[in-house]
């Protein structure tokens, strides 16, 4: 894992949340994306060298949709940037993690991602994501 690549954050209402992280970080968000098979909506801001992802629900079955029922809104994930996904999918199941994906998948902003269970992080939902090369 070479950085923290991004914050997920779960939101209710997007648009109000892209105003009060404007609001926040003194400048507005560089880019929202559907993302179909995760079923949300995201917008992403720039801290800094820091990147943080809203998360809207698109849908009430979606992760983010059950995670906002039964947490609230708040911080949803940590992700951090890989080399090779897949080859990190082996070494952290090798050293008895549990992934919720077990090989990578599409996600926002041009990137494969996979997450691993917080079961097996400290309660902590973790996400691997490597940039997708054309």
């Amino acid at each position: 894992m070479r950085k923290i690549e991004h914050i997920g954050i779960a939101v209710i209402d997007i648009e109000n949340s892209n105003h009060l992280f404007k609001s926040l970080f003194g400048k507005a968000h560089y880019k929202t994306e559907d993302v179909e098979s995760e079923g949300v909506k995201t917008s992403f801001f720039k801290c800094g060298p820091n990147k943080i992802e809203l998360l809207q629900a698109t849908n009430k079955d979606s992760p983010i949709a059950k995670f906002i029922e039964k947490k609230g809104e708040g911080i949803h994930h940590i992700a951090f940037a890989v080399d090779n996904i897949e080859k990190e999918i082996k070494r952290l199941t090798k050293e008895g993690f549990k992934m919720i994906h077990e090989k990578p998948k599409k996600g926002a902003d041009n990137k494969l991602i996979a997450f691993l269970h917080p079961k097996s992080t400290n309660g902590v939902l973790v996400e691997l994501c490597q940039e997708i090369k054309d």
